[in-house]
C-alpha cells in the first residue's frame, strides 16, 4: 500500500528574498501560490525536496537537480521534507542559453558551491554577497556548467489524451500497482498498443520507462519525509529493496540510502561519462 505522503499549505516558510534571487525555508508540505515571473529561474533545493509544477508536467528537484522555469510560466513550488529552497533570476542573455521549456539538470559539485554562494551560504543573509559584475561572472559559470550536465530525466511531462491522463492519475495514485500496460488501457478505454504509442508519441519514452520515473519521483518525496529505504521500495512497487536501489541508482545517480543521508555524489555512469549523452533509464518497475 503507498504510503501517507505529509501535506499542508499553510506550512511555515521563512523567506530572503532579494531582486536577483532568495532563499525560502520551508517546512515540510509547504506549498508556493501560482505565480509566474518576466524573468526565467533556477531552482536548487539545498536539503529536501521540490517539485515545480507547471501546466505542461511536474520537475522533481532533488538535492542533486537544478531545475528551470522559463520566463513567463505560470507555476508553484512545493517542499517534501523540510526543505531549503534557493532561486536566482537569470538575465535574459544568459537565459537564451538555455531550453525554453521546464527542465532539470545535473547539480555538479561547482555549480552547487555557485548557487549556495550566490544565495547566502548563512541562515542570516539577506542581501546578497557578491556585486553585480561578480554575480554576473559566477552566474556565466553556472550556466556554463548546466550547459555541460545535459538535461536529467526528472521532468514529468502532464499526458494530453485523456487515457493517459486516466492511467498517470492511477500510477500516482498507487506507485506500488503492478498493473500491465494492458490491464491499465483496458481501465482507461486503449488497448496496450494504443499505451504503448501514446506513451512513445506524447511523452518520448516506452511505458516502463515512465512508469519508472513515476516511481522514483514518488519515491524521492517518501525518502525526503523521512521513510527508510525498504518501506519506500515496496510502497513504490518493488517486491525487493535490492531491485530499488539499482533503479533508482540508474535515475538519480546515486543509492537511495546515500541520498538520504545527504551524500550527493553521483555514481559514475560509463556510457554517460563517455559519450556526454542523456540517458533513459532501462530499468523495468
Amino acid at each position: 500500500m503507498p504510503l501517507r505522503r505529509q501535506s499542508s499549505d499553510s506550512a511555515a516558510v521563512t523567506s530572503y528574498v532579494w531582486a536577483t534571487g532568495g532563499r525560502h525555508l520551508w517546512a515540510s508540505g509547504g506549498s508556493s501560490s501560482r505565480q509566474s515571473h518576466d524573468r526565467g529561474h533556477l531552482v536548487y533545493a539545498a536539503s529536501g525536496v521540490l517539485t515545480v509544477h507547471v501546466d505542461r508536467g511536474t520537475s522533481v528537484v532533488p538535492s542533486n537537480r537544478i531545475a528551470w522555469t522559463p520566463a513567463g510560466t505560470p507555476h508553484r513550488h512545493r517542499a517534501h521534507g523540510d526543505t531549503d529552497m534557493r532561486i536566482l533570476f537569470l538575465p535574459p542573455s544568459l537565459a537564451r542559453r538555455i531550453p525554453d521549456r521546464p527542465a532539470v539538470f545535473l547539480a555538479t559539485d561547482l555549480a552547487r558551491e555557485v548557487f549556495r554562494a550566490l544565495t547566502g551560504p548563512r541562515d542570516d543573509v539577506a542581501t546578497p554577497a557578491y556585486g553585480p559584475a561578480a554575480r554576473i561572472r559566477l552566474l556565466r559559470v553556472l550556466v556554463d556548467e548546466l550547459s555541460e550536465a545535459h538535461e536529467q530525466p526528472l521532468h514529468l511531462p502532464e499526458p494530453l489524451d485523456d487515457r493517459l491522463r486516466a492511467i498517470a492519475n492511477a500510477l500516482s495514485e498507487r506507485p506500488d500497482d503492478d498493473a500491465s500496460a494492458a490491464e491499465l488501457g483496458r481501465m482507461a478505454g486503449a488497448s496496450a498498443r494504443t499505451v504503448s504509442r501514446l506513451v512513445r508519441t506524447e511523452l518520448g519514452m516506452t511505458f516502463y520507462e515512465w512508469r519508472t520515473q513515476l516511481r522514483i519521483a514518488h519515491a524521492l518525496v517518501l525518502l525526503a519525509e523521512g521513510h527508510d529505504v525498504t518501506a519506500t521500495a515496496h510502497a513504490c512497487g518493488w517486491s525487493n529493496p535490492s531491485s530499488f536501489i539499482a533503479a533508482f541508482t540508474n535515475v538519480i545517480g546515486t543509492t537511495p540510502g546515500r541520498y538520504q543521508a545527504g551524500g550527493r555524489r553521483p555514481v559514475a555512469r560509463v556510457d554517460e561519462a563517455a559519450t556526454g549523452s542523456r540517458r533513459r533509464p532501462r530499468t523495468r518497475a
